[in-house]
């Protein structure tokens, strides 16, 4: 496999390497494209968000639904770009979607994203097993909160990027099978999640493609204690932290949504009021975003 996500693939890595930093966009208002109803794209907006979601993974969208909750909006759009193998995790909706919502009583009290607290950075999913990791998300906004709740996001190839760059032994420690552990949890209902052990980043056997499992949080989660592996998980961390222009930075609002190949995320603090409470689907996705793979786009 010539894959330029392989550290032996030197070549085909510096040829990936030009080609993705050449005229990558570097401000949040380049990666959103102004449609009418995603449930009908027009060919025009969807060769427009796929063209951006080639360069960095993902695109921002800006329609006219407003605060319509109708879920075919985020649905029909997925499935226009291939998103269609769900995962329907023990607290998504009876769809499959996933309803953000600030919530008191259900289930989903005391879990993060159903709070209206922070959540460092991620990719969704780094839970899961290695037989079904998450390689498309989306988030369509119904209403957004009265104040707060901005995400940033990062392209998970240019983190890879960078930290080759910076030291290939990172990458070569973050593939590690046992790099990152999620420990085993038992729900309420008596459920038990066995451990989650696995690489951040690994390569798709057929596509070549790379996929990245990551969490920033600090509870939970056990690191291989070797010397490499703190030193590049600290390293990750400090890009996350920074200004790098890569990095774009905003909220979505009513109507607006993320189409992305499940990069890297974080969510602001936010607070609602009884009149504007923040409202979000999200799916997750078992498919990566159609005519984004290497191969196709890179040729490589």
């Amino acid at each position: 496999m010539q894959s330029p996500f392989l550290l032996e693939n030197e070549s085909a890595y510096q040829a990936w390497r030009n080609r993705k930093l050449e005229g990558y966009p570097t401000r949040l208002d380049q990666i959103v494209v102004e449609i009418n109803d995603p449930r009908s794209l027009t060919q025009s907006e969807y060769q427009a968000i796929l063209q951006i979601c080639q360069k960095t993974n993902m695109a921002v969208y800006a329609s006219k639904t407003g605060t319509d909750p109708d879920k075919d909006i985020p649905r029909l759009l997925g499935k226009r770009y291939g998103l269609e193998r769900l995962d329907c995790n023990m607290l998504a909706d009876d769809d499959g979607l996933t309803s953000l919502k600030v919530v008191e009583n259900s289930p989903r009290h005391g879990f993060i994203p159903y709070s209206n607290k922070p959540i460092k950075w991620h990719t969704d999913g780094y839970y899961n097993t290695l037989e079904h990791q998450i390689w498309g998300l989306q988030l369509h906004c119904v209403q957004s909160s009265a104040e707060g709740g901005e995400n940033a996001l990062l392209d998970h190839e240019i983190a890879y990027l960078l930290m080759r760059d910076e030291n290939p032994d990172f990458i070569r420690a973050l593939m590690q099978s046992d790099a990152m552990t999620i420990p085993a949890r038992v729900e309420e209902d008596g459920v038990a999640r066995p451990d989650a052990v696995g690489p951040v980043f690994s390569v798709h056997p057929e596509s070549g493609d790379l996929h990245m499992r990551y969490t920033a949080r600090t509870r939970s989660i056990v690191w291989k204690q070797d010397d490499l592996t703190l030193a590049a998980v600290a390293f990750l961390e400090k890009l996350h932290a920074s200004d790098l222009p890569f990095i774009y930075r905003g909220r979505l609002e009513p109507g607006m949504g993320l189409v992305s190949n499940n990069v890297l995320h974080d969510r602001a603090g936010f607070n609602d009021t009884p009149d504007q409470k923040r409202l979000l689907y999200r799916a997750r996705y078992y498919d990566r975003i159609s005519g984004t793979g290497v191969r196709e786009v890179y040729g490589l």
